[in-house]
Formats: structure tokens, sequence, C-alpha cells
């Protein structure tokens, strides 16, 4: 550079005589805007659905062959994360694991069946750490707690002696679930059956193994309702069986990076690998699993020298509660945190009923959580923007905490991603701007047996690969964008997966 300036101060006149397009090349901004937009572009059109489905049947087989599922701390992940390594070795990044214990958990029962008046069967989701019932389960009469804005959440709630022995009905609001089943514990209850409060099932978690302290079960609002005019006529009679392995477990983030590029500029991209160990896991997360590695593919090709150090990440125990990421954070410097000055997340980017949401980066739509840090609304802009050229529609979808840009946010981290939503349901106008069902789930599958290969839908693949390929040829190499003020536009989104907020994906901990 001295060179550079004694030769510039040597020679005015040939500089001044320099033609525009010669200066232009010398500003390292507009380089920087132009090799940021050849890269984008190639990536995006490298980049393919086709190719990342190939990605998705890896996972499939390996599920298939690992008792059906892919969930941290079995086998399914453990050969999910060893392929995933593998092939980004092969691209040739630097890549490491980094591992880390937690509880894994396994459903081993979860049955509820109202033996009177009139016997059925109710389906039940098995909170996250609950307690277990012995087996064959317990046998109760049911108690209703008075429905208010808190309900469930004091002891006032709990009449003295009411519960004591019996099975507690508890409507979904104001607190946490494990805020809810300690109150009905502590007031004698033998169990705790949580209800929804909108539509759709209602999977949560407790929060950790140290709160659950009686057997605690999810239904839907339906059945809820339904349970409540039931005890108006008179007695209800229930049968209870849950029943949950918590075990301690050793899993692995697999975090991968450009061999070159800045450290002080990092832009990092994530997805977690791991599934619910009810299925494969195939679009809850294979989908972004696949995405993220198709395009990082695609990047070693393009790019040997980017000018910001790129960083990707396969997540593990997404599910059991972020604990992959939050891990993660938790172990970054206070150097480390300030050089990624970028977060994107996706997960579930390919639901057979999709919506096409990006995250609310600046709470234009004023839905649940506030804003993300500084920057976050520079990159849902800038999704927005790719989305809008190429004439997507699109959504807004709230920061609810549901995956694992959550911990980058409480750092101060920008964080944004697309989603394709989960078990909320699609509403008309969706359908109509999107295309699929109203008034069923974006992802009918979802936490389900079901969520295999022959239930992703490839358009909403292609279409989030595509966003995913133009971040990551944008920001390798101009992170501009994100210092360019935002004009703030609501698009009328939701959570785009039934509301509440969470510690994992679906694992819902209160409202």
């Amino acid at each position: 550079m001295a060179t550079l300036a004694a030769a510039a101060l040597a020679t005015p006149l040939m500089l001044a005589s320099a033609s525009p397009s010669a200066a232009h090349r010398q500003d390292p901004a507009k380089q920087a805007a132009k090799d940021a937009s050849k890269l984008a572009k190639k990536l995006v059109g490298k980049s393919s659905s086709k190719d990342a489905f190939q990605h998705l049947k890896k996972f499939q087989q390996i599920a298939d062959t690992t008792d059906g599922h892919r969930a941290a701390g079995s086998l399914g992940h453990d050969a999910s994360a060893a392929y995933v390594y593998q092939q980004l070795k092969k691209y040739g990044y630097d890549v490491s694991y980094q591992q880390f214990d937690f509880i894994y958990t396994e459903t081993q029962a979860e049955k509820l069946s109202v033996l009177s008046p009139a016997p059925r069967d109710v389906e039940v989701k098995a909170m996250t750490y609950t307690k277990s019932t012995p087996v064959g389960g317990i046998k109760a009469d049911l108690v209703a707690v008075p429905v208010d804005d808190t309900t469930g959440c004091e002891p006032t709630d709990y009449a003295s002696g009411t519960f004591t022995g019996k099975i507690a009905l508890i409507k979904r609001g104001g607190c946490t679930f494990g805020e809810k089943q300690a109150a009905a514990a502590a007031a004698g209850a033998a169990a705790a059956v949580i209800y929804n409060n909108t539509e759709g099932a209602l999977s949560g978690t407790l929060g950790d193994p140290a709160t659950g302290k009686i057997p605690t079960g999810g239904i839907t609002k339906a059945e809820g309702d339904k349970l409540v005019a039931d005890l108006a006529k008179g007695a209800v009679n229930l049968s209870l069986e849950i029943r949950q392995l918590q075990q301690k477990r050793v899993t692995n983030n697999v975090i991968a990076e450009t061999r070159g590029g800045n450290a002080a500029n990092t832009v990092m991209l994530g997805s977690h690998l791991d599934s619910v160990t009810a299925g494969p896991g195939i679009n809850d997360n294979g989908s972004g699993s696949a995405g993220l590695l198709e395009v990082a593919e695609e990047l070693a090709k393009a790019e040997k020298r980017p000018a910001n150090k790129v960083r990707f990440a396969w997540w593990s125990a997404e599910e059991n509660g972020l604990l992959g990421s939050e891990a993660y954070v938790a172990n970054l410097s206070s150097l480390g945190k300030k050089e990624i000055k970028l977060y994107l997340n996706f997960d579930m980017i390919a639901s057979p009923n999709y919506g096409l949401f990006v995250y609310d980066g600046d709470d234009s739509d004023g839905v649940g959580a506030g804003p993300g840090p500084a920057g976050s609304a520079q990159l849902e802009r800038d999704i927005n923007e790719f989305l809008d050229k190429r004439g997507t529609p699109h959504e807004g979808t709230d920061f609810t905490g549901r995956s694992d840009y959550g911990p980058f946010i409480e750092v101060g981290i920008p964080s944004g991603g697309t989603f394709t939503g989960a078990e909320g349901i699609k509403t008309e106008a969706q359908a109509k701007k999107f295309g699929g069902t109203a008034g069923t789930a974006y992802d009918p599958n979802y936490h389900a047996a079901g969520d295999n290969l022959s239930n992703v839908n490839m358009k909403a693949f292609a279409v989030n690969i595509g966003v995913i390929a133009n971040a990551v040829g944008t920001y390798a190499h101009d992170l501009s964008s994100l210092r360019k003020p935002v004009a703030t536009v609501p698009t009328d989104g939701d959570a785009g997966s039934g509301g509440g907020l969470h510690d994992g994906h679906g694992h819902e901990v209160t409202e």
C-alpha cells in the first residue's frame, strides 16, 4: 500500500487521467459489491434442490437402519453427523465436532383414556422431562383448574384438598408448563393434563429434568374443552400412562468453516441435524441440514478466497431445548461473539403444506417477541428483496425462540432466516398466497413418523435453498447491507407455527 501511495503522489497527472471504470475497480466497497453479486448469482444458479434431495435420501436411509429416527444421543444422529462431517471434509472445509453432555429423552408410553362416564381414548403428548407413571399407568378422577389469565399458575388456583390424588386438567396460558405442573404437584395432584388454548396438538417441555414433579401430558383444545364439558355433568375418571426414558448421553455439533476469509467478519449459518424419536425428521430438520450442505458444496467449488470467513453449523439436541446452539454460544469468547457479524437459521424449509416465512427482524408485524439485535431488520429485508425479485410471495414470522437463532439473539448477534411452518394451521389467505390446504397444519407430519422422504415439498425446498445460496454468496464478500437503514413494512405475518415461547423446536414452555 505504501508503494502504491508513493506512486500516486509521483504521478498525479496519470491518476487524474485514469478512466472512471479504473477508479471504480480500485474502490474496495464497489469491488466487494461486485464480487458479492457475482458469487451470489453463481451459487443461486448452481445450488440445486435435486442435489440436496440426495442428502435427504441419506438421512432417511440412516433413520431406516437406526430405530426409525436420528435423535441426538442415538446411533441415527451419530451416523448423520459423521455423514455431514465427511462431506464437508471432502469439500475442503476446516471441520470439527463440538461435544457436549445432555439428557436424552425417549417417550416409552403416552396413553390417555376416559374410563367413565363414556369410555374413549384421547391423544396425549408426553411433556419433555416429565415424571413417569408406573407401567400400566394410573387411574384417577379428573379435576379442572378454574380458567383465568394465569390458569394453574398460582397455589390459590388449587382449592385445598380438591386435587389430592387426582389428575389436574389445566388450560395453557399465563406461565410455563413446568410452573403449572409444579403448582398442581404441590396441591397433591397425581398427574397433570394441559390442554391447548389454540388449534393444533400441544407438544411441550417442562424445561429441564429437575423441573418435572408429576406425570404431565398435553392435549388439544378440542379435547380439553370436551373434558371440561364432561366435568360440568359429573365425575370423570381417567387412565393415564406417561413414561419417559431420561438418560445422560454425549452428542456432537458439526462446525465447518472456510479456510480463508477474514475471521473478524465471520458469516454464520446453521440448522439442527437431530430429529425427535418419533420419526426420521426429514423436513424437521433434514431439510435445513441438506440445504446448507448443498450450498456449502457449491461455495467450496466456486470461491476459494472469500473476503469474509463463512461458518456453517449442524446443531445437535435442538429438539431437547436448543442445547447444541446454546453450548456453542456459551463457549464463545467475547471476541468470538464480536467476530460473528450475523447468524442465519434454516429449520424446516420443505413443509408439505408450506408457508414461506421470513423471521421478523424489526418486529414490523407486531407479533409476539420484539425485534432482533441491530442488523436483524437488514437480514430480513435482504431475504425479502431476494424473494421479491423472483416474484415469490412471503410473510413474516415471529422470533418465538423456537429454534437455534435464540442463543445468538440473546448475546446480541444479528439473526434471521426462513421457515415453512410446523404444527400451526394454514389460513385461507395463506392458502391463496402459497397454495396448499387451508385449515390444516403446515406440516401435518410434524414430530411424527410421517416426517419422511415422501412428505417434503420440493418447491418450498428449492425456494429456500435459493435464499441460503444468495445469502452465502452476498455476505461472503459484502456486509455493507447490514448498515443500510430499513424501511419498516408490516407483512401481516404471524408465528407461522402456533404461538408461544419455546426452548426447543415445538417444545413450548410458556405463552
